[in-house]
């Protein structure tokens, strides 16, 4: 089921008046790559609430790509546009201190740290299962468009994304040990 058209539309509008479609990423620009990232998620069968965030995923920046197009000080400005449960899965991905999160995402009593605040808490199971699908995705898109990423972090990647499985759907773990064990050899 594809992201709801009005919401999406909207998030599309604000990423280029936000300079997405000018700052340089991995494939082209980070507007591209947050298009193909939406649009995997959609071929994976996310609801289109998961395929918006996975459209605004780097507003707020991310542990691994520091360039901010919003202030986490602007999530209702964000919510406004695509929604406030789209926006929470925005602002848990961008607040994830990766190092410490990533060991325990996939219990169900992990500690998830917000490199905003150094708070620590356990986000609700359908948020872990979002931030995994979502992390699949981007990560993907990268290895997809980028040999060379593939190969330096295919197999760290794939070794995440092995913890993770519980978390992913069918078709999200597939992608991921087809893409990702290319990088592995």
């Amino acid at each position: 089921m594809p992201a709801s058209p009005a919401a999406a539309d909207r998030a599309r509008v604000l990423l280029r008046e936000l300079g997405a479609a000018d700052l340089a990423h991995p494939g082209g620009t980070l507007v591209a790559h947050l298009q193909r990232v939406q649009g995997q998620l959609a071929v994976w069968g996310a609801r289109p609430t998961l395929q918006v965030a996975g459209l605004c995923h780097a507003c707020y920046g991310t542990d691994g790509f520091p360039t901010a197009l919003l202030s986490p000080d602007s999530r209702a400005e964000l919510a406004e546009v695509i929604g406030a449960e789209a926006e929470a899965i925005v602002y848990l991905y961008a607040s994830c201190d990766r190092k410490a999160t990533y060991p325990t995402l996939a219990d169900a009593d992990g500690a998830f740290r917000n490199r905003f605040t150094g708070r620590l808490h356990t986000p609700e199971p359908q948020l872990r299962r979002d931030f995994a699908e979502l992390s699949a995705a981007n990560e993907l898109d990268l290895a997809r468009v980028d040999s060379a990423f593939r190969e330096e972090w295919g197999t760290e990647l794939l070794a995440l994304f092995s913890r993770f499985r519980p978390l992913l759907s069918r078709p999200a773990w597939s992608d991921c040990r087809t893409v990702l064990a290319a990088g592995a050899r």
